[in-house]
């Protein structure tokens, strides 16, 4: 680490996203870029000491990490009023200490794709991915079969109330519109 950024000040804001269970917190550095990780359960957080630090506290229910923000879900008995201070104040102590977020992953080389897949996968990434990490999220592309999309909904839009309503009027129009192969698109949980 360089001196500089030694002496960088850490910030971190909270910043509510459209599924009330999850928040989303941002810090003024990149934590995991060029990739996002999600994780629904304790047991799967073995490659982020971060997110298994999180789930040892008692209210949250699942952790996504992406470029410069950690989406935390909470379960429904506690109320973000409460826990958003211990939060931010959680994230600076980590990242001004230096602690690890998500260990180092091996690359993994993109499949053979179609040229459908392509035009789906270049408007997911150009049109439908920003949007959706404002809200605390992310949409992979699965897969294009028969005329369906398969896309994996992450972070906070993974069981996000709007979630569905977004998949259908926005997105699927979206790819219907700009690939008329596109005849549906589904969505699985991360």
């Amino acid at each position: 680490m360089s001196e500089k950024s030694l002496n960088e000040v850490i910030t971190i804001y909270a910043e509510a996203t459209p599924n009330p269970e999850s928040m989303k917190f941002v810090a003024n550095r990149m934590l995991l870029p060029n990739d996002s990780a999600d994780y629904r359960t304790a047991e799967t957080t073995g490659n982020s000491p971060l997110a298994k630090a999180l789930f040892e506290l008692p209210f949250v229910k699942g952790v996504f990490i992406m470029n410069n923000f950690v989406s935390i879900t909470k379960n429904g008995d506690y109320e973000w009023f409460d826990l958003v201070p211990d939060l931010r104040n959680f994230f600076q102590e980590w990242l001004e200490a230096g602690k690890e977020i998500v260990d180092a992953r091996k690359e993994l080389t993109p499949e053979e794709e179609t040229e459908i897949e392509r035009r789906i996968r270049q408007l997911l990434e150009d049109h439908v991915r920003p949007a959706v990490e404002m809200d605390g999220g992310a949409i992979d592309f699965k897969s294009f079969d028969e005329g369906v999309v398969t896309v994996t909904l992450k972070g906070s839009c993974s069981g996000c109330p709007s979630s569905t309503m977004t998949l259908k009027a926005g997105i699927e129009n979206l790819l219907k519109r700009m690939v008329p192969e596109v005849i549906a698109v589904e969505a699985e949980a991360g």
